[in-house]
């Protein structure tokens, strides 16, 4: 009988947390990684590990066998679904995968274009018991992505003046933990955010004040964000989806709060001043 729990993206953000909440609390886990040398040493002794990568199709079905629910994350390279995700899930529905956590994007419901929502439409085509978490942007890109920037007290995003209702991704592993593992939560999309929306001059006064030492949104123009993320060695590819989040928070689209991580929690969201203070040796 399949028991075992899928987690894709084992060592992403999300992904990781997903792991240790779930090997936490004693469940059958299967952490899905393309490389065995990215693993987690802390957790290698509990966790089995195993290769799963949507470029390798050869991969699907060993790391597959004996899962009953899947965790699936896009890998942000990935931008051709129905070539490398689509497979992938019907490879989960063949191995006797019942149901589908899928960490989607906030808004995709709106945005036919991004990957998320034809990911999306396509779980649902095919009749696989589903949950989508459509999470806000993360907090911890600001310990991981713009860890450097920081420590050298800038934050070089192109939001403009607007603002982000962030979240944790620790709530977001959290929430993705109950749909994994308790009833009620079949077919269902949620809109997780954090509690509080902030433009980038808060969240630069936040690590200001939590770190004592000055931290500053430079508030750089679309095109001075792409260069240096390009002089970076980041793709062509990675860079447009970065200027397109942002360009949402310029335009005031990413400032959405939702009550739905509440609800379902029972508590409030983690606040971006307690991120930071949990994190704060990242900078």
């Amino acid at each position: 009988m399949n028991s075992k729990i899928l987690v894709t993206g084992a060592t992403g953000n999300v992904g990781s947390e997903v792991v240790c909440l779930l090997h936490d609390r004693g469940y059958q886990i299967k952490a899905a990684v393309r490389d065995l040398k990215n693993i987690d040493d802390t957790l290698t002794p509990q966790v089995e590990y195993v290769i799963f990568d949507f470029q390798q199709q050869n991969t699907f079905s060993p790391a597959l066998q004996g899962v009953s629910k899947l965790f699936l994350v896009r890998p942000p390279a990935i931008a051709q679904v129905k070539r490398y995700i689509n497979p992938a899930i019907d490879a989960a529905i063949a191995a006797g995968v019942q149901h589908i956590v899928f960490l989607s994007l906030l808004g995709t419901e709106y945005n036919p274009i991004v990957p998320h929502a034809k990911i999306e439409s396509y779980i649902k085509s095919v009749g696989i018991s589903y949950t989508f978490l459509r999470a806000s942007f993360f907090m911890q890109n600001l310990s991981t992505m713009h860890q450097e920037d920081i420590k050298h007290q800038e934050i070089f995003v192109p939001a403009g003046k607007g603002k982000t209702s962030f979240i944790d991704v620790r709530d977001i592993a959290s929430v993705a933990v109950k749909a994994l593992t308790e009833p009620g939560y079949n077919n269902q999309s949620y809109a997780l955010t954090g509690d509080e929306a902030l433009d980038y001059y808060q969240v630069a006064d936040m690590f200001t004040r939590v770190l004592g030492k000055t931290v500053v949104y430079t508030n750089p123009s679309i095109f001075q964000f792409f260069t240096r993320m390009y002089k970076q060695g980041f793709s062509l590819q990675f860079i447009a989806v970065m200027i397109a989040i942002y360009t949402t928070a310029r335009l005031g689209f990413a400032a959405r709060i939702t009550a739905d991580l509440e609800q379902i929690l029972h508590r409030k969201p983690i606040r971006m001043q307690q991120f930071i203070a949990d994190y704060r040796e990242c900078w």
